[in-house]
């Protein structure tokens, strides 16, 4: 089974930390870009005949398609790659809403992203939201009045004037919504965006208070009954994002839409960001995929970590040796811990995780 990710590249306004491919004031190529990516998904269904069961709509805002336009695109999906019992994600902003919800529920659809960010509306005002909290109050109650009981909300760590008591806030009110999943992301400053930019940079946080903004968030997120599974990633038993662990899992998926990236047949391959790329059919190659140390790499990211029965399910053997013990070299940090079942990272791990795992994978 792989999963399918078609990228809808519209937004209202961009955003000033944002560096994900997306235009505003495109309406009039809505119905265009949609039917192209109906055709898109029949050409790869016939190109790859496998079946998928998951399907998530990233941005941009895909909710602007519209319901009509959006449940298309599932029946194309499910005509090409049946979707059988599959994980369905439509990613929602919160603004102004005439999104039908009862629509999307019926056509397919069974899990909702909303971009929250903050529930500090002079949060959201320096992020460059459209959206207050109210707002986003009134977006989950439509979602659950259609029948959607899976529903995750974005959260952002360490953005501009963010104290330890808004944070707290920010969650306290995600709980009370009784939501079952939170993706809780560091900002991170992308160059060539506005952010990267501005002239009072005191406002961006530095490394030690992103770290504890970031350490208080895992606790406080545990104590509302939010289990950590990823780094960013935190949800109610049963409710992990079934998508995105296929990428924490170095499972296979194909990516449709202008800055989309694939990973089939030990493949690897994106298309590039523009829609003259996406209707010119162009993709780069981008190598192959699926080795052992991308494994390693990839699966660190998950608070399980990696494990011997599922490195042994994908490449015959257990942990490499070697790997064991820098992982014994590095139990003073406190970075990870080390267990019969594997090698996985801690919090204070996560927030230092690409040099933890470089030391890991060095030769």
């Amino acid at each position: 089974m792989i999963g399918l990710y078609l990228h809808i590249p519209f937004c209202r306004r961009k955003c000033p930390y944002c560096d994900f491919y997306s235009v505003s004031g495109q309406e009039r190529a809505f119905d265009t870009y949609t039917q192209a990516l109906r055709e898109r998904l029949r050409l790869c269904a016939e190109t790859y005949p496998v079946p998928a069961d998951t399907l998530y709509f990233g941005g941009g805002t895909p909710s602007l398609l519209g319901a009509e336009r959006l449940v298309s695109l599932v029946q194309a999906a499910k005509d090409g790659f049946g979707l059988s019992e599959a994980e369905i994600t439509l990613e929602v902003n919160p603004e102004k809403q005439d999104l039908d919800f009862a629509a999307l529920r019926q056509g397919g659809f069974n899990r909702i992203s909303i971009g929250l960010q903050s529930a500090n509306d002079h949060e959201l005002q320096q992020l460059g939201r459209l959206h207050n909290a109210e707002q986003a109050v009134r977006c989950i109650a439509q979602a659950k009045a259609a029948g959607f009981t899976n529903i995750s909300l974005d959260l952002m760590l360490a953005t501009p004037d963010q104290t330890r008591d808004t944070l707290l806030r920010s969650i306290a009110f995600c709980a009370e919504q009784e939501v079952t999943h939170i993706s809780a992301y560091l900002l991170k400053i992308e160059p060539d965006t506005p952010y990267a930019h501005r002239p009072d940079k005191a406002l961006l946080c530095d490394d030690d208070r992103q770290a504890a903004l970031y350490l208080t968030a895992v606790e406080a997120l545990a104590s509302c009954g939010y289990r950590q599974y990823e780094i960013s990633n935190f949800a109610k038993e049963g409710y992990e994002g079934r998508h995105n662990l296929k990428y924490w899992h170095d499972e296979e998926y194909l990516g449709l839409g202008p800055s989309a990236h694939s990973f089939i047949g030990g493949k690897r391959f994106f298309c590039d960001r523009s829609f003259d790329a996406f209707y010119r059919h162009e993709l780069t190659m981008d190598g192959t995929g699926g080795d052992a140390e991308e494994f390693v790499l990839l699966g660190l990211r998950l608070t399980e970590g990696i494990t011997h029965a599922r490195y042994r399910e994908r490449f015959g053997t257990d942990l490499p040796a070697r790997l064991l013990q820098k992982a014994r070299q590095l139990l003073p940090t406190g970075c990870l811990t080390l267990t019969p079942e594997g090698i996985a990272l801690t919090p204070q791990g996560f927030l230092v995780s690409n040099a933890v795992i470089g030391r890991l994978l060095s030769d």
